[in-house]
């Protein structure tokens, strides 16, 4: 998600603190809102894939599979 789509959230939240937001305003900020949110959850998702338990014996696997072992 690109900085100026974050700041148009900021100020759309911002603006509602300071009065009731216009059905278009609320509209864009929910659109605005459910990208960054799957931007987040993509972004972490790739982290967790990435991610590697190391155990005492020195091997490591992927996180996935480390849970599946428990």
């Amino acid at each position: 998600m690109d900085r100026r789509s974050i700041d148009r959230i900021n100020a759309l939240s911002r603006l509602s603190r300071e009065r009731r937001l216009t059905a278009e305003e609320e509209e864009e900020r929910s659109e605005l809102r459910m990208k960054y949110l799957a931007a987040f959850r993509s972004q972490f998702r790739q982290q967790l894939d990435n991610t590697y338990v190391e155990y005492p014996d020195g091997s490591r696997k992927p996180l996935k599979e480390s849970a599946r072992d428990d």
